[in-house]
């Protein structure tokens, strides 16, 4: 079980590390000879990117930071080969991936802790949980933006659709974090903020209070206890490790 915790917590580290990859930064010193966090809404995205530096500096900082969240989420699917993970926790610990990943993104270690928003990560990561989801949202946002031609009409459309296709959708739907991690694009998409912040340190809390309650009870002599003790566990774990997200938050604001 130990080797268990030490292969998850190495998979949360890399997803960290690969959301880390400041592309748009890296990029636009390289070929452009600027910062792009010191232009435009000075963040370190592909938004910022297509204003300062048009299209062609844009496309490939979106597909960079696509990619990095779709890796990093794809990668924790070698923990299924562990015995004591079934799909359910699998799933659990993608959804943890993708918030490493754009805490990742907008914390970079590799780029002074001042990245961007996380959007394109975002997107990526969530693919890589389950891509009919995404797939059948991106479909929803081409049809209102043909409809309206508003980018961020359809793009608060597309992300209502997210956790109803989810809700509907019966690979995903009996995970209640995933549920819930739906929701919470909504928030982000109509805040314009990294609300993931908040949900994944909450997550991570439910989620480290659950295997506190099952290791020791489960594993024990009291295995009854495991049910009445993992909910008071998870949302304590949940109420203190979110104030991490709200300072973090507060620190991104400023």
């Amino acid at each position: 079980m130990i080797l268990t915790y030490y292969c998850i917590i190495t998979m949360i580290i890399i997803a960290y590390l690969l959301g880390s990859i400041p592309s748009a930064v890296w990029i636009g010193k390289k070929y452009y000879g600027i910062d792009i966090r010191e232009h435009g809404s000075k963040n370190a995205g592909t938004t910022n990117m297509l204003r300062v530096l048009g299209r062609r500096a844009a496309l490939p900082v979106f597909l960079l930071d696509f990619l990095k969240g779709f890796v990093a989420v794809t990668l924790t699917e070698i923990l299924k080969y562990d015995a004591y993970i079934n799909d359910m926790w699998l799933i659990n610990i993608k959804i943890i991936a993708v918030f490493a990943a754009v805490l990742g993104h907008i914390f970079p270690i590799f780029a002074g802790f001042r990245g961007g928003k996380g959007v394109a990560t975002l997107v990526g990561a969530i693919t890589g949980i389950y891509p009919p989801v995404v797939l059948l949202c991106f479909a929803v946002w081409v049809v209102i933006l043909m409809m309206t031609h508003y980018v961020s009409l359809a793009s608060i459309v597309a992300g209502c659709c997210f956790p109803i296709f989810t809700i509907v959708s019966p690979k995903v739907n009996q995970s209640v974090p995933f549920i819930v991690f739906g929701s919470q694009i909504i928030l982000k998409l109509i805040d314009r903020f990294p609300a993931i912040i908040y949900f994944g340190a909450g997550l991570l809390g439910w989620i480290a209070g659950g295997m506190i309650a099952s290791d020791v009870f489960v594993t024990t002599r009291w295995p009854e206890q495991a049910f009445m003790m993992h909910y008071p566990l998870s949302v304590g774990c949940a109420a203190l490790v979110i104030l991490i997200g709200h300072f973090l938050g507060k620190a991104k604001m400023k």
